[in-house]
């Protein structure tokens, strides 16, 4: 669509690069259960982190009221609350810094006239969800504030699935303003519809990953795998009522869901790379689709990983890194896959 646009296309593939990076600083947040250490939302002083005592002392009391506090950290140290709340700090900083990495640019590149017409509804969406993600943020946040001392896990997977879209967004137009599609790419014409099916499901996986994050429900069956008891399946599967809700709900029901998905998310990725191999590929596609194969048998290990040393922190991260780079691996194919030939 868009060609030659070099200046634009750095700004945007950087802009990918921090929202990547923002979900793993997220992912840390949640795995050292920092996300409610700051208890207020304040867009522009709350860039700073407290500066003296007294300071310290505020944000310290105010954290001390949540169900947090009371119900897992009673007794919990000034200094130990220090190091969640740097976690918390450092998240909602670099959520400004991508805001304004983001709108500046944009602004002046509008000014100067150098963005096309049909990329500007586009660009400006991409704003509008910068906007709602650090809405949903703090809605998020809040969940955990009330009754709960911990965020809800619907409200931990709209979050990231904001992320993921605001991500794959980037990167499509990123690839838009510099890259041309291959002419000899018109051969794989039908598997567009199957790299975007692929992407979706890649994406379900990924949400039902956030609800087992926000459950806590990588924290069981971590040393049967591939087992969940006796069976491959929780015995507990359905121990809700009305059955439906213990694919939301149920911790086991939410972590074997999960499983299925990303067991689906595989067999469907090998048979994509499969029918590749079926046809004459330009070298660029060839290397995408060697990539995403690697990637996705890395992710199962990671997957894996994450579940039998009870969700290290450094591998569970690295599995949050994994889900992101398949998601960009499979954006990159279906915008280098043409729509018809």
């Amino acid at each position: 669509m868009i060609t030659a646009y070099k200046p634009i296309s750095c700004w945007l593939f950087s802009c990918a690069a921090a929202v990547f990076m923002m979900a793993l600083i997220g992912a840390i947040t949640r795995l050292t259960e920092s996300g409610l250490s700051i208890t207020e939302w304040k867009p522009v002083m709350g860039a700073l982190p407290p500066l003296n005592d007294t300071a310290w002392a505020h944000e310290f009391s105010l954290y001390q009221a949540t169900p947090q506090y009371k119900d897992i950290n009673l007794g919990m140290s000034l200094e130990s609350f220090k190091q969640i709340y740097f976690w918390e700090w450092l998240h909602r900083l670099f959520g400004r810094l991508i805001g304004v990495i983001y709108f500046i640019p944009l602004v002046r590149f509008w000014i100067k006239k150098q963005i096309p017409s049909e990329a500007k509804k586009t660009l400006l969406g991409i704003l509008a969800l910068g906007f709602l993600q650090g809405a949903m943020g703090w809605y998020m946040v809040k969940s955990g504030l009330v009754d709960q001392p911990a965020v809800s896990h619907y409200r931990l997977a709209a979050h990231l699935g904001l992320a993921f879209i605001i991500f794959c967004s980037l990167l499509y137009m990123g690839l838009a303003f510099c890259t041309s599609r291959d002419p000899a790419a018109e051969k794989l014409v039908p598997l567009r519809k199957l790299v975007a099916g692929t992407l979706a499901l890649a994406g379900i996986t990924m949400m039902w990953g956030a609800l087992v994050a926000g459950l806590r429900a990588g924290l069981i069956y971590n040393n049967d795998f591939p087992f969940m008891g006796k069976y491959v399946w929780p015995t507990e599967m359905f121990r809700f009522s009305p059955p439906w809700t213990n694919f939301f709900e149920n911790h086991a029901a939410v972590q074997f869901t999960h499983r299925i998905l990303a067991l689906l998310t595989f067999i469907t990725i090998l048979f994509v790379v499969w029918k590749s191999s079926t046809v004459e590929c330009p070298p660029r596609l060839r290397k995408l689709f060697s990539a995403l194969l690697i990637m996705t048998c890395v992710q199962v290990g990671l997957g894996i990983t994450t579940l039998v040393t009870h969700v290290n922190i450094v591998v569970a991260n690295l599995h949050q890194a994994g889900a992101l780079t398949i998601l960009a691996i499979l954006t990159a194919l279906l915008y280098n896959l043409p729509k018809k030939a």
